[in-house]
């Protein structure tokens, strides 16, 4: 098994790799949200070969498949060795009615619906403690901020989770709890069309020592390189989405510039994708989906590889011509790959054959605490990738 580059999870102990599994597309179909059908033994050997290829943490929701992700992960769990066991992230505050699984989930965050959520998928996933526990959206209940969270902390500190954070939450929603208790982490979407949070959100989190993970880094298939429309299933939710269809062109001329970045380096434009939000100041982990354990390949290098200021300069200009998305364009200004010295870290990363070398690269000035990196190797092609999942 290999070992990727890890970060801090802002002040909580845990040390995560840089990419993270997704499972929102394990839930399988038959909800408002799905990716379409999926074969509940694939996705077991999906995330146990995410486990393998160093991957030390998953993120799922009660909401994906209305609890049906979450007991494929309970499965998964199951299957992998004690001492290799990743840990669990997953989200409160979307209740549905089973009566009606097609209807979207409500947004509430009672106390007493935090509560019972909290045990449901305590049960579901087959663990004693959930590891990141997370307000998935901003209630729409009329809870306010400060009663919501006094729960999660609560929760944190009776020992049912190990540590609290929000998901989709802005800087307001984030002072406010953070003024009851501190905030662990944010998940945030950030990718390099949908830019948003790196213009408030992630700096806020990196002057309170939150870590952020964040999610759709290749925007739902969108940066893949090899995303294909005509192949999404007939109930996949982007088939009514304006970036899957009015501003698809927009957007693809940036997943090309990623691509031709890719071929340079011999790797995807998923994986660039990838490394494009691991550039930001501030981001301690991606959150990428994989339907299959080969779709994994579409983007692991991302985990490890470093963009110099050139790269990320041509990929500001392709943003900036293609005129997708909001958003800052591109990371602070770092210095080229020579300004940074090159360390090699065993430990890190294991050579392993028929994959490409690593190289770690030292603490980057600008990104204190947190790891840079270079990968060299051979291009991986997948036609699965432009699925992708995400989350």
């Amino acid at each position: 098994m290999t070992r990727l580059p890890r970060r801090k999870l802002g002040t909580t102990g845990y040390e995560i790799s840089t990419v993270g599994l997704g499972t929102w597309a394990l839930g399988g179909a038959g909800w408002s949200w799905s990716w379409g059908p999926q074969d509940d033994a694939q996705s077991v050997a999906t995330i146990v070969a995410a486990v393998e290829a160093g991957i030390n943490w998953l993120d799922t929701a009660a909401e994906y498949g209305l609890g049906h992700s979450e007991e494929v992960v309970g499965r998964a769990l199951r299957a992998v060795p004690e001492a290799d066991r990743p840990l669990v992230f997953t989200k409160c505050g979307l209740v549905w009615d089973p009566a009606a699984p097609m209807t979207p989930a409500c947004q509430i965050a009672s106390p007493a619906s935090i509560r019972r959520e909290c045990e449901d998928s305590l049960r579901r996933l087959g663990v004693e403690a959930i590891d990141l526990y997370q307000v998935h959206w901003p209630p729409a209940d009329g809870t306010p901020v400060d009663e919501y969270w006094a729960v999660m902390v609560e929760l944190r500190e009776a020992g049912k989770v190990r540590a609290v954070g929000l998901s989709n939450h802005g800087v307001a929603q984030l002072t406010a709890a953070e003024a009851i208790g501190h905030v662990d982490s944010l998940q945030p979407p950030l990718s390099a069309i949908g830019r948003d949070a790196a213009g408030d959100i992630i700096p806020w989190c990196a002057a309170h020592g939150t870590s952020v993970i964040v999610y759709s880094p290749m925007h739902s298939g969108l940066l893949s390189g090899s995303f294909d429309a005509a192949r999404l299933a007939p109930e996949d939710w982007r088939r009514r989405e304006p970036d899957w269809t009015e501003k698809l062109d927009a957007n693809l001329r940036v997943a090309h510039a990623l691509g031709d970045i890719a071929a340079v380096k011999g790797t995807t434009a998923g994986s660039v994708a990838v490394a494009w939000t691991l550039a930001w100041p501030g981001v301690t982990g991606a959150i990428v989906g994989a339907r299959s354990p080969r779709q994994i390949s579409g983007w692991i290098d991302g985990a490890a590889l470093r963009l110099t200021d050139a790269d990320l300069d041509s990929i500001a200009a392709a943003i900036r011509a293609s005129g997708a998305g909001t958003g800052p364009e591109r990371p602070p200004v770092t210095g080229s790959a020579g300004d940074v010295a090159a360390v090699e870290v065993d430990d890190v990363a294991q050579r392993v054959p028929g994959q490409p070398a690593v190289q770690v690269v030292g603490e980057d000035a600008h990104h204190v605490g947190l790891e840079s990196h270079v990968v060299t190797g051979h291009v991986r092609r997948d036609e699965d990738v432009g699925q992708s999942p995400e989350r």
